[in-house]
């Protein structure tokens, strides 16, 4: 699809079979999305393959291996470095079963110094992942962070709020599932 029409600026797509975008450079997109229960590690990889020089949103729904979501943190590796995303402002890697890894990776990430939204709403993100990303580079200059569904505890929620609001970033935090550190009692928002 966007190879056949280079001209397009918006690429969205729901489900992760037979999902794929070959790497290249594609100058005019500025929104691309993947939504699914499960986004095969190629099709990520492949994504930070492209040159996407005007992209300001990306969207990934990395889900669950039980629905062919089998990406890793390496396979994010060219994303998170941002070479090929230089004006990127909204960075969503969401509904992911890997996301306090997602988490701990882009704490020291280089495109999150650029970015102003980030969402990692939708997944299994618990105090490891949080906290993780608090002990990163400063996330104060972000203008929203979206962490909806999540398994956070009070005490991470509060801290969140008191290091993040006074700097004016708009937080995220509906749809509590509670501090469940028992990886097996988690669960992705969207599996099917």
């Amino acid at each position: 699809m966007l190879v056949a029409y280079p001209g397009l600026t918006s690429f969205w797509a729901r489900g992760g079979q037979g999902l794929d975008i070959q790497p290249g450079t594609y100058p005019n997109l500025r929104e691309l999305a993947f939504e699914a229960g499960g986004l095969p590690a190629e099709t990520v990889r492949n994504v930070g393959e492209c040159d996407l020089p005007q992209l300001r949103h990306l969207e990934l729904w990395l889900g669950t291996d039980a629905y062919l979501g089998d990406s890793t943190v390496d396979d994010l590796g060219t994303i998170l470095s941002g070479r090929r995303l230089p004006v990127l402002s909204y960075l969503g890697l969401r509904d992911a079963e890997i996301a306090d890894q997602v988490a701990a990776a882009l704490a020291g990430a280089p495109v999150l110094a650029r970015i102003e939204t980030l969402d990692l709403s939708l997944g299994m993100l618990s105090d490891v992942g949080a906290g993780a990303l608090l002990a990163g580079q400063p996330l104060t200059h972000l203008r929203r962070l979206d962490l909806h569904h999540h398994f956070l505890s009070e005490e991470m929620m509060a801290r969140l709020r008191a290091e993040l609001e006074p700097a004016g970033v708009e937080l995220d935090l509906t749809g509590a599932e509670g501090a469940d550190t028992d990886l097996d009692d988690r669960f992705v928002a969207v599996a099917e």
